[in-house]
């Protein structure tokens, strides 16, 4: 996987990369697609499938790590736990998580599999994130850094003012068939910079709204 698909999309920083051999993802994969854990593809986490409860391929995990540059001392948000593997992940690299799921059943499937992973600085709360002003988002705000597991339509400007100054949110922001990997950083009290450093497709974040497409 490492050297097939994760080398392959620069992915080069040493701490993702050793970190992607030592954990194991299979183990957050469900049963049934447990052989299909280290392949490029999105896993589904409930049968039948439901939109937007996958994992996501294991490249776009992977860079999406390295393009966050955690440290170890950083406070993270997760938006959509699914398995609990990319949880696991920002777990490793930070001092805390708080992971938001939107459905109850993944996220007391997620709480077991990061606790059969020995992970104890990740926190799952069932919630909405998307509802505007979520309690549960803001509760251990100011974050240094906010992760979308999945996609969304257009950065969610409730989630941004969660940031620290310094802190960076990432997102698959689009409408297929272009979507772009979307990095902002906050560089002041109202102030933002934004990089869009690659494109990919991945499916939306259940609940998230659609950009408005009323024009006059």
């Amino acid at each position: 996987m490492i050297e097939q698909q994760i080398r392959p999309w620069e992915v080069l920083d040493a701490r993702v990369l050793q970190l992607l051999g030592e954990l194991k993802r299979e183990d957050f994969a469900p049963a049934a697609y447990r052989a299909l854990a280290l392949a490029d593809v999105e896993i589904p986490l409930c049968r039948p499938a439901v939109e937007g409860a996958c994992m996501l391929a294991p490249k776009i995990e992977a860079r999406a790590l390295q393009d966050l540059a955690l440290q170890d001392t950083d406070s993270v948000l997760e938006i959509g736990t699914g398995s609990g593997y990319m949880a696991a992940l920002l777990s490793r690299l930070s001092a805390r998580v708080l992971s938001l799921e939107i459905d109850p059943a993944l996220a007391e499937q997620a709480r077991r599999n990061l606790s059969a992973a020995g992970i104890d600085n990740v926190e799952v709360r069932c919630a909405d994130a998307a509802a505007q002003r979520c309690a549960a988002c803001g509760s251990n705000a100011p974050y240094d850094a906010i992760v979308l597991s999945g996609s969304v339509a257009e950065v969610p400007a409730d989630l941004l003012a969660l940031l620290k100054t310094g802190g960076r949110l990432f997102a698959i922001v689009g409408q297929e068939p272009i979507m772009r990997a979307t990095l902002v950083r906050r560089t002041g009290p109202a102030n933002y910079s934004t990089e869009q450093p690659w494109d990919i497709v991945a499916p939306r974040l259940r609940g998230f709204p659609e950009a408005s497409r009323f024009q006059f």
